[in-house]
């Protein structure tokens, strides 16, 4: 990220962080060799469509820029106002959306895109009740693109939780192949990644 950013980013993260706990549920915005791990998924050819979800104040999407060429989409899906106005202030080149994760596919077909090659996403799962990360995740499993793929965090100390664990039981039963990598020390707290695909297909 350039350094520049840095100062008016977590500002921004911080006054939201600070008013919203329930929001945001990392403690600072996400570190570089996170957004590396994130965003492995991410294509570097061609032209993909990549999804955001709850981009904060823009360490992920940084990371995903570096991904991709030229003629790639890359949409953000933020649902706090002043993040959404910092990120279009900020990463005029990241088409950013206000709104839920929930309505993940009202929100892109909006925006005229039907299927996406990554879905890369920060959100606070630990925040949401059960049925709101079904849905979240059902959402996602129905807008990736055969190949594509959807990754996530979870931080190391969570790991053992009973609702990370019940969170877990939810991925894989949403998608065929759910791996786990990490962890990733150089974050704070430390994280984890979930790489999920194949969405399943239950009858």
């Amino acid at each position: 990220m350039n350094e520049t950013a840095v100062v008016p980013d977590l500002r921004a993260f911080m006054a939201v962080a600070l008013r919203k706990q329930s929001v945001v549920g990392a403690i600072a915005p996400s570190s570089p060799a996170l957004a590396r791990a994130l965003t492995a998924v991410v294509p570097t050819s061609g032209t993909p469509v990549v999804v955001e979800l709850g981009p904060g104040t823009g360490s992920i999407s940084e990371a995903i820029r570096a991904r991709t060429a030229p003629g790639s989409r890359h949409l953000a899906v933020e649902i706090e106002p002043d993040l959404v106005a910092h990120l279009r202030r900020t990463k005029p080149w990241m088409e950013t959306i206000q709104g839920d994760a929930a309505d993940l596919g009202e929100l892109l077909a909006s925006a005229g895109v039907g299927r996406v090659d990554a879905v890369v996403s920060t959100l606070p799962w630990s925040l949401f009740p059960g049925e709101q990360q079904e849905r979240i995740v059902g959402e996602i499993g129905r807008v990736l693109a055969p190949g594509g793929a959807f990754t996530t965090v979870t931080y190391l100390h969570a790991v053992p939780l009973a609702g990370a664990r019940a969170f877990r039981r939810r991925l894989r039963s949403a998608f065929d192949e759910v791996l786990t990598t990490g962890p990733v020390w150089r974050n704070l707290p430390p994280g984890m990644t979930y790489v999920c695909r194949r969405p399943a297909v239950h009858v």
